[in-house]
C-alpha cells in the first residue's frame, strides 16, 4: 500500500504517468531536482502523517518506501 501511494504522489508531482515510476527509479531517473525533493517530502509527511529527515531518505522510491514503512510501524 505504501508503494502505491508513494508513487502515485510522485507521479502527480512530477506530472508522470505511474507506469513511467518503478521502486527501482531512482530520483535522478526521475529528474527530481533539490526542489522538488523538498516538495515531495512536505507532500509524503502530509499523507502519511510522519517527519521526513531527507538525508535518510536515500536515492531511490525504494529507500523512500523502506523509510516511510519503517516510521510507520
Amino acid at each position: 500500500m505504501t508503494a502505491e501511494k508513494v508513487i502515485e504522489l510522485l507521479a502527480e508531482h512530477l506530472e508522470m504517468d505511474k507506469s513511467e515510476i518503478t521502486e527501482a527509479s531512482t530520483f535522478e531517473d526521475l529528474g527530481i531536482d533539490s526542489l522538488d525533493a523538498v516538495e515531495i517530502m512536505m507532500e509524503m509527511e502530509d499523507e502519511f502523517g510522519i517527519e521526513i529527515k531527507p538525508a535518510q531518505v536515500g536515492k531511490s522510491v525504494s529507500e523512500l518506501i523502506a523509510y516511510i514503512d519503517k516510521k510507520l510501524n
